[in-house]
């Protein structure tokens, strides 16, 4: 008796995970370019796959808000009761300059800047510092990386070189003097993903024609290399970078994924070439049901751009005294489809809201446990659930939390409810942020004498931008127990 209750559990509990939410999902899918309604797997896990970095250099803030929306659509998924399986590759050979056939190997490039030979346990330890640095960015930003697999693709080339074999076995693939070639002729459905006509993909307008080549939209499957790489039956060489995603999401996440996430610039070339290989291997589409793409972040209305210099780093906006989390905060307030402008003026007032937020927290706290508003709770399911508009989301959070009327307690379970999407650490905010992001604001009649005169010192120093002094000045506040924040009018000074 106590085992059939105990089957009985188990499937009302199996059957409940898998309901459709009250409130419908819906995200845009640029496979059709419409806004549709996701509905969970019959069986498992939401199979997630997102194009990772290519780990020869740190990753700038651009890249970084890839994964930050990754995460959040991952929060989304879960915050509607379904499980997810997420990959983040991460590319530590074979991606050229451009993501078609040409230019240079990033790695290689990685290794000649810091004055590296050129082999491939050179490659492996170079690639391995860069993801740790990477992956510690993620953390920074609230990413959980213990719940994500990060496969790395030098790790899978038996895999590739299957995949590859099995395309030449079924004609979809040719030999040519450079290596191995994906014939997209074959292949009807080729630029379905974001409608793109390849027939206008005149020589010289997506890449020159190599004389090897059938077609100029045709891809490298197998680079051949004489001096460096793996063995195969083609010779010596690497794999396709279009190839690697591929075999890892058949290898780790099976035939056919849920949802596959990565920025527009891979619209064109990179994700049709996966799913035109991917889908001619097995035989089944689509590869992938919805396709995600975040639009790129701008920096002072420029593209960011490593080559012309035009970068910012997550280390660049600690250096400034501004906590990680104020860039994740900041990119919420902008829908992911929209390019975003980034500029210090706006990064600094994200932190202006974000620290009244978990200073309100902190004095706000109290040991009576109360219940999410029910009004605000669905208001917000609602908004993040119209294809992840989270500043609408954040729009009804601080309603919520501007609402005299509320319980503190009702407020502050409101708040852990809603941050289970917006991924800010709101319940550990202790152990969450910088201290300067809780310290509590004070003025200039409340400090020490000393403190104060060190204040107006200070002033006096920024007035006749007089740097060096001011940062001297800085430490000594800060070593009396205050930290302090200049603004256009007055600096604001904390208790610690």
């Amino acid at each position: 008796m106590v085992g059939l209750m105990h089957h009985m559990r188990w499937f009302k509990d199996f059957f409940d995970s898998r309901k459709v939410p009250v409130v419908p999902l819906r995200l845009h899918n640029t496979l059709g370019n419409a806004l549709q309604e996701f509905t969970p797997p019959r069986y498992g896990p939401v199979k997630m796959y997102n194009c990772g970095p290519t780990v020869y250099d740190v990753q700038h803030i651009g890249n970084l808000s890839m994964f930050v929306f990754a995460d959040t659509l991952r929060r989304t998924l879960e915050y509607n009761g379904l499980n997810v399986q997420q990959v983040i590759n991460i590319t530590d050979f074979g991606h050229l300059t451009s993501d078609t056939d040409e230019g240079e190997d990033k790695m290689s490039k990685g290794l000649r800047r810091e004055g590296l030979e050129l082999t491939l346990e050179n490659m492996h330890a170079l690639a391995e510092r860069y993801t740790a640095l990477f992956l510690d960015d993620l953390r920074k930003l609230n990413i959980p990386v213990d719940t994500i697999e990060f496969p790395r693709a030098s790790d899978y080339i038996p895999a590739q070189i299957a995949m590859v074999k099995t395309l030449e076995e079924k004609e979809y693939a040719y030999r040519g003097k450079g290596g191995v070639y994906f014939d997209t002729t074959r292949f009807s459905r080729y630029g379905e993903l974001g409608n793109i006509d390849i027939s206008k993909q005149k020589e010289g307008a997506r890449i020159a024609t190599r004389a090897e080549k059938k077609n100029s939209a045709d891809f490298l499957l197998w680079k051949s290399d004489k001096k460096l790489g793996w063995e195969s039956p083609w010779g010596k060489g690497f794999p396709g970078w279009h190839i690697e995603c591929s075999a890892m999401i058949r290898s780790i996440l099976g035939e056919k994924i849920d949802i596959h996430t990565g920025g527009p610039e891979h619209i064109a070339v990179h994700h049709n070439n996966e799913i035109a290989q991917s889908e001619a291997v097995t035989g089944k589409r689509p590869f992938a049901r919805f396709w995600l793409h975040r639009a790129w972040i701008q920096l002072e209305n420029a593209k960011i751009a490593k080559s012309e210099g035009s970068v910012i780093y997550l280390s660049d906006i600690v250096s400034r005294g501004l906590d990680p989390l104020v860039y994740r905060y900041w990119l919420l307030t902008a829908h992911y489809r929209t390019p975003a402008n980034f500029t210090w003026e706006a990064l600094e007032a994200a932190q202006n809201a974000l620290q009244h937020l978990v200073r309100a927290l902190k004095t706000q706290k109290t040991d009576t446990h109360g219940a999410p508003p029910v009004a605000y709770t669905k208001r917000f399911h609602e908004r993040i659930n119209d294809d992840l508009d989270t500043p609408g989301a954040l729009a009804v959070m601080w309603e919520m939390v501007k609402d005299t009327t509320l319980k503190v307690e009702d407020v502050l379970a409101g708040l852990y409810d809603m941050d289970r999407v917006l991924g800010l650490g709101l319940k550990n905010a202790d152990k969450t942020f910088a201290s300067s992001m809780l310290a509590e604001e004070i003025t200039l009649t409340e400090l020490p004498e000393n403190v104060r005169k060190l204040v107006a010192e200070r002033e006096g120093a920024r007035a006749i931008k007089n740097w060096q002094k001011a940062d001297d000045l800085r430490a000594q506040i800060e070593a009396a127990g205050y930290s302090i924040k200049d603004t256009d009018t007055s600096p604001q000074i904390f208790k610690k």
